[in-house]
């Protein structure tokens, strides 16, 4: 009888991983649990530099780490780190690297396993001359998860095509302070819209065979003063009722393929060596099955920024035990797996457990097949267009469903039909003629390429003062930039301030340059030391609003900036959260009127620089003003806001029942009608509030929403299936419960204006639920018949 063999895709997957795994040597095992990173950041000069990082301490790891990929995968390896995404290359240069990195995997160990390769894709796939997508708190902007989910599988088939098999994506960290510089990777400070749109992107992505991996697990966005890698002072509860939602509703609805664990540590526990978040909470509880990944070099970190560890190796031994199973961007603290459960220091059953899982994937991929080559694997990558018009046309309609009308004021939209006719427009600000503001710090124009000054931006990018052109043919159009992002250079002023008084009307476009680690005013490392906006813009900006000529202030930002000392004074204010390549266009579209925005704030605007921190989701105490403190909480712009060229209404409330049991179910419906003279979209908002808890909770949490588009004088009645276990919260005793009582509901087009209002009480037994429960509001939108 012939043995079965490994390579027959005929067999179960699990058969499959079992004949493999019972071939493999303790060595090529633990080499399963290993990547490498061969080309990945260093100067021209071939040597690390800090200035160039695009990973935490890259320079520090990059110089110790010299051992070449055929040394490294003697044994075989688990991932190869960014092949696409270290240095710039061609589509066609990035696949025959693929394929000669491959080969070197496969014919430099006995039995020839593939390697996974893994790249970023947070703004789109990060590579040079590829799409650059809005930045994810864009996406939140939008309140559309089924426009997120085609963003992502344009994203994953695009990797696909190329020999990507994961995707560094989506982040699902829900922000806590703005003052964060990775504010701008998240899609913003509610748990139920990321929750929504991050399962949203995790479908997307993998419908095009590429794996999803959720970031940073978990509690990263709320590190003490916004310092990155700060630790985190949060208790157990907040963890589960604001942190852990998102990742659980992209585990169990989405089914996510792979979680990345986070750098910082909650209450003095590091996730990388925390067994019951990476093992009990993920695996037990939740049910997740794919694979837990490092954070870059995050395994030694363990080691050498937490000092919970002795060593890389003692680093590599916790990790390993709480459930990590593959070690990114190269393996450091794995390198001593192979030792120590030879010496009797970890028991070899938790390398095959991770090993198992990295090769069920590979299964999965088919790169267990016998007729799995590289070559194959790259095959629908001739001739691609990484920036195709398909791809920036979507581009462009995430841009336009992102932006956020904040106030029309009195010159908005600037071709409306009562406006008068302008003759010059000034165009001032560092952000009005400089495309990479329009991008995040992991888009690759703003990630890899400013050590590459040379290769430009690698695509097209329109900015605002060539898009504005465009759009008014018949205007002169003067630019002067004012000041940079950054800095205190004030020569600019006198020119910006001339301009302004000399045309009718003024657009100024301030707000931020993403980088990394210091080199922007938003990124990864980039964080604030409070809201105001960066540099001297805020100067700038008062001295134009001096003019008397009418003023829009446009703030193309990642995070929100506090605009308390604009409002009032600005002739109308837009916030465009990075839209991307094709924010150019967008953004004008929005200023003429050609485009009707829609866009809603997933972040609130703060009215006052230094008022932190300033998310929604607050109890009483938090969110109220009172005479208890002299510091008001209210900000400039609720959460959920966004105004448009249109008008509507949203009233004739119903509820289909005034009690129901603690496992019950509800529906609440509303009528919303476009109310103005044009087409225009809305997004309905469901909020609940807990009347009377055993422990405090929001005074209002969002539980539902929907993005309805109305033609002029159209209605909808949007009705929502609210499940009892949406109420649920994590009680005294740190188990979540659904709680007997009244429960409030408002019903509204942001959490600052919410006209319906009724209740309904939950009756019976306090119900104690877990995994299982419902997480999600169901939503039906029946419109009028015309």
């Amino acid at each position: 009888m012939t043995t079965p063999d490994w390579h027959d895709p005929t067999l179960p997957v699990a058969d499959r991983v079992s004949l493999l795994l019972a071939q493999l040597t303790l060595e090529e095992k633990v080499a399963q649990l290993g990547s490498r990173w061969v080309r990945n950041a260093m100067d021209e000069g071939g040597q690390p530099d800090a200035d160039l990082n695009v990973a935490p301490m890259q320079d520090v790891f990059a110089a110790s780490g010299s051992i070449s990929l055929a040394d490294a995968s003697r044994h075989g390896l688990g991932h190869l780190t960014r092949v696409y995404g270290g240095i710039p290359v061609t589509a066609e240069e990035g696949t025959a690297e693929v394929i000669r990195q491959q080969r070197i995997v496969l014919e430099g160990s006995r039995l020839g396993i593939p390697a996974l390769v893994h790249e970023e894709c947070l703004t789109g796939f990060t590579t040079y001359g590829a799409t650059v997508y809005p930045a994810a708190i864009a996406w939140g902007a939008t309140f559309d998860p089924d426009l997120i989910e085609r963003m992502a599988a344009a994203i994953g088939r695009d990797m696909a095509a190329v020999g990507v098999h994961q995707g560094l994506s989506p982040v699902l960290d829900v922000v806590r302070d703005y003052r964060w510089g990775r504010v701008e990777e998240t899609m913003g400070e509610d748990p139920y819209l990321v929750s929504m749109l991050g399962a949203a992107y995790v479908r997307g992505l993998q419908s095009a065979g590429v794996i999803a991996t959720l970031k940073h697990f978990a509690g990263y966005s709320a590190a003490r003063s916004a310092r990155n890698h700060g630790p985190v002072p949060m208790g157990r509860r907040e963890l589960m009722d604001v942190i852990l939602p998102s990742f659980e509703t992209a585990v169990t609805e989405a089914g996510a393929g792979s979680v990345m664990a986070s750098y910082s540590d909650v209450d003095g526990v590091a996730p990388h060596a925390d067994p019951w978040l990476l093992t009990e909470l993920l695996r037990e509880q939740w049910g997740f099955t794919g694979t837990v990944v490092s954070d870059y070099w995050a395994v030694p970190f363990l080691a050498t920024m937490h000092r919970v560890a002795a060593d890389a190796g003692d680093a590599g031994a916790q990790a390993l035990a709480a459930g990590v199973d593959v070690e990114l961007p190269d393996t450091v603290g794995f390198a001593g797996l192979v030792e120590r459960v030879r010496g009797g220091e970890i028991a070899e059953e938790l390398v095959d457990r991770a090993a198992r899982r990295l090769l069920t994937q590979k299964a999965e991929l088919g790169l267990l097949d016998p007729d799995w080559t590289p070559e194959a694997s790259v095959a629908r990558a001739a001739g691609i267009d990484l920036d195709s018009p398909a791809n920036r046309a979507l581009a462009r309609e995430m841009a336009e469903r992102s932006i956020v009308l904040l106030e029309a004021g009195t010159a908005l939209p600037v071709l409306g039909e009562d406006r008068p006719p302008l003759r010059q427009v000034a165009v001032v600000g560092p952000c009005a003629d400089d495309p990479r503001t329009f991008m995040g710090c992991y888009a690759y124009p703003n990630h890899v390429l400013p050590r590459h000054p040379g290769l430009g931006l690698g695509i097209e990018v329109p900015t605002v003062v060539d898009a504005l052109r465009l759009e008014l043919p018949d205007v002169k159009i003067v630019y002067e930039q004012g000041s940079g992002v950054q800095g205190a250079d004030r020569s600019g002023f006198a020119a910006a301030v001339t301009a302004a008084r000399d045309s009718d009307l003024c657009v100024a476009v301030v707000g931020d340059l993403a980088g990394l680690f210091g080199q922007g005013s938003s990124g990864e490392g980039c964080d604030a030391e409070d809201l105001r906006l960066p540099g001297i813009q805020a100067d700038l900006l008062a001295e134009l609003l001096d003019t008397g000529t009418p003023v829009v202030v446009v703030v193309v930002s990642g995070r929100p900036y506090a605009l308390g000392d604009v409002h009032g004074r600005a002739a109308g204010l837009v916030q465009a959260f990075m839209p991307g390549e094709e924010a150019g266009q967008a953004i004008a579209g929005i200023l003429s009127g050609r485009i009707q925005p829609g866009g809603k704030l997933p972040v609130q605007i703060p009215r006052h620089p230094g008022s932190q921190p300033g998310t929604y989701l607050q109890p009483p105490l938090g969110a109220d003003r009172t005479d208890i403190s002299n510091l008001d909480p209210t900000p400039l712009f609720p959460f959920g806001h966004g105004s448009s060229y249109t008008t509507f209404e949203v009233g004739d409330l119903t509820i289909d029942a005034d009690e129901v049991p603690t496992d019950g179910e509800f529906t609440v419906s509303v009528r919303v009608v476009n109310t103005g003279g044009r087409a225009g979209d809305e997004v309905v908002q469901l909020y609940l509030h807990d009347a009377v808890a055993q422990v405090t909770r929001p005074v209002k949490q969002l539980t539902g929403f929907a993005r309805v588009h109305l033609a002029a004088g159209a209605g909808a009645r949007v009705s929502f299936q609210v499940h009892a276990d949406r109420t649920a919260f994590t009680g005294r005793d740190l188990e979540r419960v659904v709680e007997p009582g009244e429960i409030e509901i408002m019903v509204g087009t942001s959490a600052g204006n919410l006209p319906c209002h009724t209740s309904v009480r939950l009756t019976g037994p306090l119900r104690t639920v877990g995994a299982g429960r419902r997480l999600i509001t169901g939503v039906e939108v029946i419109k009028d018949a015309r």
